[in-house]
This record gives C-alpha cells, sequence and structure tokens, in this order.
C-alpha cells in the first residue's frame, strides 16, 4: 500500500533533520571505554545532539540534551555479532532500535541511573523497551516541531513543554523520551511526577498534608526531566586509575581574552 503524502513528507523531513550540523559543544565528548566501564543496565543515557532537530528541542527544554537512550547491556546488535554496549532508542528516521556505544563516539554525554531499581524491575523496563523495537517515530511529532527551527524561536516558555508533546498519541509510534519514560513506568518506578497534596484528615495534626504523586502522560517527558529528576543520579565516567593533578600537563601558552 502505497504512503499518503503526509507520510512521505514526514519521512523526507525526518532525513532532512536529522543531517548532522556543526555544534560549538561546552563540554568534551566521554570517551567511549570510559562510558563501557560505567553503564550498568536500566541506565538513562542523555545525549547533545549535533543534528538539525536538536537546536529546536534543546531550546524549547531549555536544556543541554537534545535525546535519550536506555542501555540494555550487552549483547549482539545483529545475529551473528558480537556482545557489546547495547542502547534501544527511538531514532527520527528509523523508528526504535538498538545501536551501540559508537553512535555516541565524539558527543557528550550524561548518564542517569535509577536510584533503587530492583534486578526484576530492571528487567522488566528493558523488556517494555525491547518489545517496542521496530516501532516507528511520531513522525507528525516531527511535522510540529519544524516549525520551530528558528535557532530562537520566538514561543513563550509556558508553551514549550506542551510543543513536544504535540503527536499522533498512537502508542505503536515513539518519541526517544517518551519511549523511555514508558519503559519506567511500566514497573511503577517515577521519572518525573506530579505532586498533589491533600489534607491527612489526622485528628491530632489538623494541619498535616499527605503528598500522593501522579504519573504524567510519556508524551509530556522531554531529556531533561531524567537529569532533573531526583529519583535518578547523575554518573561521570570515571577518571583512570592514580590520578594526579599534579602530574597535568599544561599549555604554556595562555589562551587569548574575550
Amino acid at each position: 500500500m502505497g504512503k499518503t503524502l503526509g507520510q512521505w513528507f514526514g519521512a523526507r523531513l525526518a532525513r532532512f533533520l536529522s543531517q548532522p550540523v556543526h555544534v560549538h559543544g561546552t563540554a568534551p565528548a566521554a570517551k567511549a571505554h570510559r562510558l563501557a566501564a560505567v553503564l550498568r543496565p536500566g541506565d538513562v543515557v542523555l545525549v547533545e545532539g549535533n543534528s538539525r532537530i536538536s537546536t529546536a528541542i534543546k531550546y524549547l527544554t531549555q536544556s543541554t540534551w537534545s535525546h535519550a537512550a536506555l542501555y540494555v547491556g550487552l549483547g549482539p546488535l545483529r545475529a551473528g555479532g558480537v556482545a557489546e554496549p547495547c542502547f534501544i532508542e527511538a531514532d527520527i528516521s528509523e523508528g526504535v532500535r538498538c545501536v551501540g556505544l559508537s553512535e555516541f563516539a565524539e558527543l557528550h554525554v550524561r548518564i542517569c541511573r535509577p536510584i533503587g531499581l530492583s534486578e526484576a524491575d530492571c528487567a522488566v523496563v528493558i523488556g517494555f523497551a525491547r518489545a517496542r523495537l521496530g516501532d516507528q517515530y511520531d513522525l507528525r511529532n516531527v511535522l510540529d516541531l519544524a516549525r520551530y527551527l528558528l535557532p530562537t524561536p520566538p514561543v513563550p516558555r509556558r508553551w514549550r513543554r506542551r510543543l513536544l508533546t504535540l503527536g499522533s498519541g498512537d502508542p505503536t509510534r515513539a518519541i526517544c523520551s517518551g519511549l523511555v519514560a514508558r519503559a519506567f513506568h511500566a514497573t511503577g518506578y517515577p521519572v518525573l511526577p506530579l505532586v498533589r497534596e491533600f489534607a491527612a484528615d489526622a485528628p491530632d495534626c489538623p494541619a498535616c498534608v499527605r503528598e500522593i504523586l501522579q504519573a504524567r502522560h510519556y508524551s509530556f517527558f522531554v531529556p531533561r526531566d531524567f537529569d532533573v529528576s531526583p529519583y535518578f543520579e547523575v554518573v561521570k565516567p570515571g577518571l583512570p586509575p592514580g590520578f594526579d593533578y599534579r602530574a597535568i600537563e599544561w599549555a604554556s601558552e595562555q589562551p587569548d581574552q574575550a
């Protein structure tokens, strides 16, 4: 069955937006071997992307991060391949797929680790993500974002997050942060829930309140939510054993002063 005009245009736009562009990074890229040494299954890897669409996402979320992927452990990326670190992500062109560590080479990344997630629940999170392999990316979300590709689109702050939640609402289509958030929600692990306060109705404490968490819909999540969430800790790749700051070799010339 042939593609509709919207599907054809969405696919062409997705390929255009996924093309890399030069980005003046503010932090050095982590070395692949150091990342591999600290990663654990269930970790969320945030990426400072260098594609055309990354500019819009980073502006609308007021964040460094434009992409999120879930680390699922060691395994072959394809039949008969060797075991290597594997991540599941929702790619704008190829949909939900499994990629290796090389996909994030030369990019600034951050590792966000769920606090206290049990092995059994971690397996549920990973299993949920694996079951979505092959799902399509939500191209309607791409069409919506295409209107905001100016370096600084004139969008009021209160509307920015909502602009990223526009989409088809079809559960077989995904965007990167929504896919990862749904995986954690599948086991009841919080990402960045709403906090509702209610009177505790305690006779001995009339002013007491109780807090009840309310999960956000998965389409409302953006990559930075995993960074600011109190339920995830930031893990940085370790320095080489025996690091001694006194042994650092500094450049003799001084940089130009702005």
